[in-house]
């Protein structure tokens, strides 16, 4: 029976562990660096589209396509520093990649509607739209996703699939909006002398356009009296300052002027 050469198996373990470790410090020094190039090569890539004057929405989408390809062949170098073939890894990618696909028809829906988004351009980053029930500005168009911060600075992300499949309004896409209000006078009150009034100081109200002029009119009746329609327009910037402005103004004007406050009035018939 042979003897173990503990040296000799010394010797093979030193080296093994001297190679891995190599290898391990290499990894680390590619990551480092690719990652380093990667950045720079973003960086590049955006200032080129800036001087084209790219729009900001094609810029954030091909910042996002080309960081994920980037560090995908980063991988894919790191993984050949280890011995690994990487011909065979990248038709690994690619069988899988049609299995996932397959199963996650929906993630993939995603990314043709985010193209779609690009192409047909229904809204633009920095535009306020409602889409899906939420209204709020865009801050990014990305592969799978959108981003909408709302007006009270919550960001909701909603996939691209679902924005492009439902009803979209894009309020930037036009100088001006409608303010809509409605306001219950009492059916004692004379409605047009009330409307002249409204009409007058709603007017006065800051950032509230001269054209098209407010509107006042009689909306509807109920058992209190008639229920005014105030529309001020304004800038898309300035909707909630007009809108918040236009309901303390109805207010304080009406009262100031001695109009009657509506009271739900019921008479009861008592018959013996």
């Amino acid at each position: 029976m042979k003897e173990i050469d503990l040296g000799h198996i010394q010797d093979v373990l030193i080296n093994a562990a001297t190679d891995v470790g190599l290898k391990i410090l290499a990894a680390i020094a590619i990551w480092i660096i690719g990652r380093w190039l990667i950045g720079i090569t973003l960086r590049v890539i955006k200032l080129g589209l800036q001087r084209q004057h790219i729009d900001a929405t094609i810029l954030r989408y091909a910042h996002s396509v080309v960081s994920v390809t980037l560090n995908i062949l980063l991988v894919i170098g790191i993984l050949g520093n280890f011995g690994i073939q990487t011909t065979s890894f990248a038709a690994l990618i690619a069988t899988a990649g049609v299995a996932i696909g397959a199963a996650w028809a929906g993630l993939l829906s995603n990314f043709a509607a985010g193209i779609f988004i690009i192409a047909l351009r229904p809204f633009k980053v920095g535009d306020t739209i409602t889409a899906v029930g939420i209204t709020g500005t865009v801050k990014e168009i990305g592969l799978f996703s959108s981003t909408l911060y709302t007006s009270d600075n919550i960001a909701t992300i909603i996939g691209n699939t679902k924005i492009l499949g439902d009803n979209i309004q894009n309020y930037t896409n036009t100088p001006f909006r409608r303010v809509d209000m409605k306001y219950q006078i009492s059916s004692a009150a004379d409605s047009i002398t009330a409307m002249a009034l409204l009409r007058e100081k709603v007017s006065e109200i800051e950032n509230v356009l001269d054209q098209p002029a407010v509107e006042v009119n009689i909306l509807e009746f109920n058992l209190v009296g008639p229920v005014l329609a105030v529309r001020p327009y304004c800038k898309n910037e300035n909707y909630w300052q007009v809108y918040f402005d236009t309901n303390r103004v109805m207010s304080e004007s009406l009262n100031a002027a001695g109009f009657p406050a509506p009271e739900a009035i019921q008479h009861m018939i008592l018959k013996n």
